[in-house]
């Protein structure tokens, strides 16, 4: 097999595998209204505050648009903080195991296509482990660890999409080149972290990030109906004769 000839696919999580969005954020004012805070974000507010990755580091980006003159970064606002992702990531588990959230179109067939054809699958997210397990727990089974070789996410990776961090390490746990590769990507952060990898990249932006700019990326799909493994090795190629 040839360096250059595909691989493996990389997939982010959260509006990528599954529509999680609208999931997200009401167990964002879920928390909020637990902790007897006033916030509440409607979907305009949230799909701004999307272009912010991380769950904590959305929220205290809020608070310091509501409250311009938080200076205070200490103990006290940096315990709120975590108390309140505490808080939301219990309601969105408990949303996943209810059925609210499901894989977007496409995404169950060719995972399972690739792991049959023995190409290596991997996770890079900047969402928590707790949040990537309850979902694939739910719409894979019990043993959905086993399709991917290698998982990064928020606790192996804080420096948040658009950094490269969290690519960079899935390609050196994979032991796969960058050009061997594709990643699936649904936001302009997860696109231009990725290409900072120098990762091919796919894009399927869903409501929450159709706004966004995909210059850059190798296709932008509704999703990934139809989406076959002969079809991504085309693009793939013709990608590496681009670059070559």
């Amino acid at each position: 097999m040839s360096a250059s000839s595909l691989q493996a696919l990389i997939f982010d999580v959260d509006g990528t595998l599954a529509d999680t969005e609208s999931a997200h954020r009401a167990a964002f004012n879920q928390a909020f209204a637990e902790l007897g805070m006033d916030w509440h974000w409607d979907e305009a507010r949230y799909t701004r505050l999307l272009e912010i990755s991380g769950g904590k580091e959305r929220m205290l980006h809020h608070w310091r648009q509501v409250q311009p003159d938080l200076l205070d970064l200490g103990s006290g606002v940096q315990d709120t903080i975590n108390r309140l992702h505490e808080l939301k990531t219990a309601a969105y588990e408990r949303a996943v195991q209810d059925g609210a959230v499901l894989l977007r179109p496409g995404v169950l067939r060719l995972i399972d296509a690739a792991s049959q054809a023995k190409l290596r699958l991997a996770i890079a997210t900047t969402t928590s482990p707790v949040n990537i397990a309850a979902l694939l727990r739910r719409a894979i089974g019990p043993d959905w660890t086993q399709y991917f070789m290698v998982i990064e996410d928020a606790s192996t990776a804080p420096l948040k999409k658009p950094h490269p961090q969290v690519y960079l390490q899935t390609l050196r746990r994979l032991d796969v080149p960058a050009a061997a590769c594709l990643a699936f990507e649904d936001s302009s952060n997860g696109l231009r972290a990725a290409r900072a990898a120098g990762l091919a990249t796919l894009v399927t932006p869903n409501g929450f990030t159709a706004h966004h700019d995909f210059s850059g990326a190798l296709r932008i799909l509704p999703d990934l109906q139809g989406v076959t493994l002969d079809r991504l090795r085309d693009w793939h190629a013709a990608s590496a004769r681009q670059l070559s």
